[in-house]
């Protein structure tokens, strides 16, 4: 629908660059369907009489005539340009999304010198509670014992084992169920990374989740699939793309790294 509407629209600019505004030196114009140039007269033909006239040279001014034929032109190439290499963009960015793998996760979009990108797979992290009453492994399918007051959510180590220069990278990730998702800033505590700040409340047990969230771009690309990216360049550091509900404790978890250097 979107190339038939930009069709007609390209043939309605075409039928109208045919015709021609022809400017007068006394700061009049008239819109012709063409003009011709003979000796010291210009013969046009008049759209709204609807008849050929004549009138001397001297009183047309066709350096002005010219430059609007030319820059009319010059607008209706470069929209055809712009339309041609968005139509090449999206289909770029269809046959990507076709490779990612059918499977839930997360795949860091890595830019090659030549050819399609590389999708390269992120581990999930084995994310970790961790409470005055020690360290509980998190699982989606039996929640860990939840005690009463302050907690986080971590991963061992200081350092993700992938990561990437490029400061503004992007991913595919892939939804195991219609959850929120986005990309954390992680923090340190105790030589392990804090995927996000937690408060058990008492008696209900509910969870109030405090995730560092980064602003991103977000675009959907297919069923259950979206492409998502930071809207400013990240730091080096420690992040993770994660999905997760705002009413329960089952954070899914995708860690990286901005490696310090001259990463874009």
């Amino acid at each position: 629908m979107r190339k038939l509407c930009f069709l007609l629209f390209a043939l309605a600019l075409a039928s109208e660059a045919d015709n021609v505004k022809l400017f007068f030196k006394d700061g009049t114009d008239q819109l012709v369907r063409e003009y011709q140039v003979a000796g010291d007269r210009v013969r046009f033909y008049s759209l709204e009489r609807e008849d050929w006239e004549e009138v001397p040279l001297a009183l047309v001014d066709l350096g002005k005539t010219k430059a609007e034929i030319k820059a009319r032109a010059d607008a209706i190439h470069a929209e055809a340009a712009a339309e041609a290499e968005e139509n090449k963009a999206e289909r770029d960015a269809r046959n990507e999304a076709r490779s990612v793998p059918a499977d839930p996760g997360v795949y860091l979009i890595e830019e090659q010198d030549s050819g399609p990108s590389k999708l390269t797979p992120l581990k999930v992290g084995e994310s970790k509670v961790v409470n005055n009453k020690g360290r509980n492994v998190l699982k989606i399918i039996t929640p860990v014992p939840l005690v009463s007051g302050k907690a986080t959510l971590e991963l061992d180590g200081l350092h993700a084992t992938q990561g990437t220069a490029n400061r503004s990278p992007e991913f595919y990730i892939r939804l195991s169920d219609e959850e929120r998702f986005g990309i954390v800033r992680m923090g340190e505590h105790k030589k392990n990374r804090v995927v996000e700040k937690l408060t058990i409340e008492p008696v209900i047990k509910e969870v109030e989740q405090e995730p560092d969230l980064v602003e991103v771009f977000r675009q959907q690309v297919g069923d259950e699939l979206f492409k998502i990216w930071p809207q400013k360049p990240l730091e080096p550091g420690e992040y993770a793309v994660v999905q997760y509900a705002v009413e329960k404790l089952d954070m899914q978890v995708w860690d990286f790294f901005i490696a310090p250097g001259t990463g874009k």
